[in-house]
């Protein structure tokens, strides 16, 4: 099987697993959207989803959220972890959102990465879920993913970034990246990873990583 064609099992293969893609993050606005993405870093959705409730009944937009001190925000979203470095980020954004965008949030990558605690893969998600721009956010799944299907050699988030870029027409991007997530949580995992329950990995997976996982096999 070429790579063409790879990619074209993997988009129809996908596409077939998820003909609507939940977003793992609840959110009702970019504004909202963007302090949980923000938030799970390092956390887990589910854990995200609790939270956010919580710190949105007080404060749902930035004007609100600079009314509450670094240490009320920091107390709300003590449970996803790194809630010091989290809480700044947050008021911090808001803050600035306020003074230089009249509370809007920015379309742009480039200006959502100077933010406090916005990295390339939050600023990507906001403007690819939020505003329907494309773009490929890699997350762990995507990198373990990309990697073991032979798309890219899995140096580095950004390489992968780059490489998936290259290999999926860019129309797909938004959904692609979340059909990945989906599919790399059940089908294809870091931990437990059964590769008679993983048919992409199975049918276009890299050879030296099937040839790893047999020899875990047998060894276990």
């Amino acid at each position: 099987m070429t790579k063409v064609e790879k990619v074209a099992f993997v988009i129809k293969t996908l596409q077939k697993i998820y003909p609507t893609i939940p977003v793992p993050l609840e959110h009702k606005d970019p504004y909202t959207l963007l302090i949980a993405v923000l938030l799970s870093a390092q956390s887990t959705d589910v854990r995200v989803n609790k939270i956010t409730p919580l710190l949105f009944a007080k404060a749902d937009n930035p004007y609100d959220m600079v009314k509450l001190t670094v240490e009320e925000i920091r107390d709300i979203i003590r449970p996803v972890g790194l809630s010091p470095m989290k809480s700044k980020g947050i008021f911090g954004l808001s803050k600035i959102l306020i003074e230089k965008y009249n509370g809007i949030v920015p379309t742009d990558i480039k200006l959502l990465e100077e933010f406090p605690s916005v990295g390339h893969k939050t600023a990507s998600v906001v403007v690819s879920q939020a505003f329907g721009i494309p773009a490929f956010p890699v997350d762990t799944h995507i990198h373990r993913l990309l990697y073991r299907w032979g798309f890219t050699n899995g140096k580095n988030v950004v390489q992968t970034e780059k490489d998936a870029k290259r290999l999926f027409p860019k129309e797909i991007w938004n959904d692609l990246h979340l059909q990945i997530i989906w599919y790399g949580r059940e089908y294809s995992p870091a931990r437990g990873w059964n590769l008679e329950k993983d048919p992409i990995t199975k049918t276009i997976g890299r050879k030296t990583v099937l040839d790893d996982y047999s020899k875990n096999k047998k060894n276990s």
